[in-house]
């Protein structure tokens, strides 16, 4: 994946890892080693989340990305259970192996059809369901388009004038905030109803939830979550699906490798059981590694943001007080130091130890690591074991140029064909 911005730099000035310049309306710090990654992350005494202004607008001031230290750390020990850890990813699992056989299926009998949209329309189904119990089509396809109005204008500059993305993103948040304000408002009506209406979801569980100190999160609270939650839940997911399929379809003796696992997962599992556990997941050794090497050189968070609290010194350089540290994950994957052929997809690259703090990035590290990684690699990881046991992508332009923001992929939005197989 493309990182021309960060090889200028290099060439001009060195490898130094640590560079100067001017971002988002503001003087900025280029982090691209990943000893210096790992000392901002890791340092939440001299770093808080400096993020730009569209970032925040259009996330919420009340997300993750635009709340103090104690704040966020309040914020992600109330909403992170419920999407995390094994009680949480058992209950999802059922639902998310249903939709992915259902898609599968459908798209089998499409002819061609855009990849990543289906895709992308997949993972926003799930994540509507576990977050809004939403399934209505009608509503998933409305708020679908609107989450790609706002991305266009997260990683722009804050332009409030008509025809700029920006100015286009806020209107998108609007009818975002106007959609889950009359949501939470309905289960607000239901509260203490004793209805049997469903199971609860992760909207249930935020109106509930409350702090030591017996605080309730407000309806800002929950809107701004819920918007970051659903946004990075689809989008992330998606695309790292999409690119985990074409590089397979790519390398055939990945595939037959990957495709044999999945076979002798599934001969194990008992003849009555009707689909996968998480014990089969965990049996998905050489597809995690796989999964791995994806989101090394197709990293959707190539960046973050972070704001010195006061002078301080990184690799030597110092850091002036109120400064914004661009940290680009890309450079850090794409490091020779670190990865041998970095260009290359090899998961068996994964074989050895586990890669030294800092060199992989995808989720993030430290007390900012993305609360919803293990549910977005399982909705990954079931996706491939159904696509490898009965599939096979066939790209209508597999040479077709890769547009770069505000995520990596094919300019066609990789238009192909799903074939099954006998």
């Amino acid at each position: 994946m493309r990182t021309c911005f960060v090889v200028c730099i290099l060439q001009r000035y060195g490898k130094t890892g640590i560079y100067k310049g001017y971002m988002f309306g503001g003087p900025t710090i280029y982090v691209t080693s990943p000893e210096a990654c790992r000392r901002v992350l890791m340092d939440d005494e001299h770093f808080v989340l400096g993020w730009p202004k569209a970032a925040m607008e259009l996330m919420g001031r009340k997300s993750f990305i635009g709340i103090s230290q104690e704040e966020h750390k309040r914020l992600r020990k109330l909403t992170a259970a419920p999407i995390n850890g094994y009680e949480a990813l058992n209950t999802y699992l059922q639902y998310i192996e249903f939709c992915v056989i259902s898609a599968l299926e459908k798209w089998s009998v499409m002819g061609e059809f855009e990849f990543l949209t289906e895709l992308r329309r997949l993972t926003f189904r799930i994540i509507m369901k576990i977050f809004l119990g939403k399934e209505s089509d009608v509503i998933m396809e409305s708020l679908e388009r609107v989450y790609t109005e706002l991305n266009y204008g997260v990683r722009a500059m804050a332009i409030n004038i008509p025809g700029f993305a920006y100015h286009k993103a806020l209107k998108a948040r609007k009818k975002l905030v106007e959609v889950l304000q009359a949501v939470l408002d309905e289960r607000r009506e239901l509260e203490g109803r004793d209805t049997g209406r469903r199971s609860k979801d992760m909207m249930d569980h935020l109106l509930e939830v409350k702090d030591e100190n017996g605080r309730k999160l407000t309806d800002e609270e929950i809107i701004d979550v819920l918007i970051m939650y659903l946004n990075a839940g689809h989008e992330s997911s998606g695309h790292i699906t999409m690119w985990a399929t074409v590089f397979l379809q790519d390398n055939p003796d990945i595939f037959k490798r990957a495709k044999e696992e999945q076979e002798n997962i599934r001969k194990t599992m008992p003849p009555t059981q009707k689909g996968l556990t998480l014990k089969e997941i965990r049996k998905m050794e050489y597809l995690s590694k796989l999964i791995d090497e994806t989101l090394r050189l197709v990293n959707i968070s190539f960046v973050s943001f972070r704001k010195a609290t006061t002078n301080v010194t990184i690799n030597g350089y110092l850091v002036p007080k109120d400064w914004r540290i661009m940290l680009w994950y890309r450079s850090v994957h794409m490091d020779p130091e670190v990865y041998t052929d970095t260009k290359k997809f090899d998961p068996s690259r994964w074989d050895g130890p586990p890669p030294k703090a800092g060199t992989f990035l995808p989720f993030g590290l430290g007390s900012h690591l993305c609360p919803g990684n293990e549910l977005a690699k399982l909705e990954i990881s079931v996706f491939l074991y159904h696509f490898l046991l009965k599939y096979k992508l066939e790209r209508v332009n597999p040479k077709c140029k890769v547009r770069y923001l505000p995520h990596p992929r094919p300019v066609d939005n990789c238009l192909a064909r799903l074939v099954k197989l006998g």
